[in-house]
This record gives structure tokens, C-alpha cells and sequence, in this order.
């Protein structure tokens, strides 16, 4: 039976002053930041079941996830000019969406469907792009994980980080708008490789043992 998706409340990022000139950049920072604390409160229910070999069906589920995302932003992007720069902030929240669908199905092969969180969601959405921004999330302890409760403080502090470098990334991207068809091969092609890098790390890490921070809180409670 597919499980219930997973709902965290995250309290809205803070908007920035309108007085300073970069203005429209922490705006564009602001809207990007909200919309993946809206993704990640959110975890997917999944029908994926666990395997014997999840490392095959994971491959499968990734190379779908990627060949979804690749054509969803390449026909976001087709728009050319100035109405191509409304597709960006929807590019990004459908490739997530598929992202985080796929850590889901990853996550469920794997036998972890039940403790899959918003921490582990963020690790594995932006580890291999923003890893600065994730690093305490999820800490490699020898042969296992230990994945660290956040809370919403530092999940604003997180998503407005990852915010900003996705703004410079977006800003420049924006430019091939202006190249219809060249434009949006080159988005659907990053869209692509993103979506498998994900699957990587969704895969290193569920392949693994790995203790959610509660969990060690409560082992050491009982031996008190």
C-alpha cells in the first residue's frame, strides 16, 4: 500500500528590504527559496516496493525521473524572450517535484520509504550542486549516515542559501531564452544530468545503514 505523503509547515522566508538595489535579486532569492520549502515540506507517497535488487530498479527509476525532467524544462524553456523568463521559476519547481518523486521511489526500493524526511530530501536534492549549503544535514560516520534534525530556522537559513546560488544560476540561464530552440536543448540537457546526480546521492545513501539524529537521542535516553 503506497504510504501517506509526509507534510512539514515551514513558516514563509522573510521578505528583504526593497530598499537596496539588489532588490530584485533577493526577491528572485525569496520565491526560490519559498518554493523549495514548499517542495521538500512535502515528502512524496510512493507505490515502489522494497527489492532484493534495489540498485537495478533504482537505475531504472532514475533514468525515467531524468528522461521526465529533461523534457519538462526543455518545453518550459521553448518559449522565447521576455515569456520565457516567466517559465523559470515553474522549470524549477516541476524538475524538483520529479526530483523529489524520484528520491521517494529511490528511498522505497531501498526499504526506507518510512523514514525518509525533509533533512534527507534536501541532502539528496542538492548535495552534488550546493553542498555547502547541505553539508551538516547528512554526516558520514564510517560505514553509515547519520542524518541530523533541522529546524525550521535553519531550513530558511538552507533554502535562502540555495536561493541565491539557484538566482545567479537562474539569471544566467535566462539568457538562452532568447535562443528558442538551442536554449531549450541546452536546459532539457541540464535537467537531464541534474535529475541523475541526485539519483546518485539518493542512492549512496539509502544503500547504507543510516541513524536519524532522533533515534540516537532515543538510545541514549535509555541507557540512563
Amino acid at each position: 500500500m503506497p504510504r501517506k505523503p509526509t507534510d512539514y509547515p515551514v513558516a514563509p522566508v522573510p521578505a528583504a528590504s526593497s530598499a537596496s538595489g539588489g532588490s530584485s535579486s533577493n526577491s528572485a532569492t525569496e520565491r526560490i527559496a519559498q518554493a523549495l520549502l514548499d517542495v521538500v515540506g512535502r515528502v512524496p507517497s510512493t507505490r515502489e516496493q522494497a527489492r532484493i535488487h534495489p540498485q537495478l530498479a533504482a537505475r531504472a527509476i532514475a533514468n525515467s525521473a531524468a528522461a521526465r525532467a529533461a523534457l519538462a524544462a526543455g518545453s518550459l524553456a521553448l518559449p522565447p524572450g521576455p515569456l520565457g523568463w516567466i517559465t523559470l521559476l515553474p522549470e524549477l519547481l516541476t524538475v524538483w517535484k520529479i526530483q523529489s518523486q524520484m528520491v521517494a521511489d529511490i528511498a522505497a526500493v531501498y526499504g526506507h520509504s518510512a523514514t525518509l524526511n525533509r533533512e534527507q530530501m534536501l541532502y539528496c536534492l542538492f548535495k552534488h550542486a550546493a553542498s555547502q549549503a547541505v553539508r551538516d544535514l547528512v554526516v558520514r560516520a564510517g560505514e553509515r549516515y547519520l542524518v541530523r534534525s533541522a529546524s525550521v530556522g535553519l531550513l530558511k537559513s538552507i533554502a535562502t542559501r540555495i536561493g541565491a546560488r539557484w538566482t545567479e544560476r537562474t539569471i544566467g540561464r535566462g539568457l538562452t531564452r532568447w535562443l528558442p530552440v538551442i536554449g531549450a536543448v541546452g536546459v532539457g540537457a541540464y535537467a537531464y544530468y541534474d535529475t541523475v546526480q541526485v539519483a546518485i546521492t539518493a542512492g549512496e545513501l539509502f544503500e547504507r545503514e543510516f541513524v536519524i539524529e532522533a533515534d540516537v537521542v532515543e538510545a541514549e535516553k535509555t541507557l540512563e
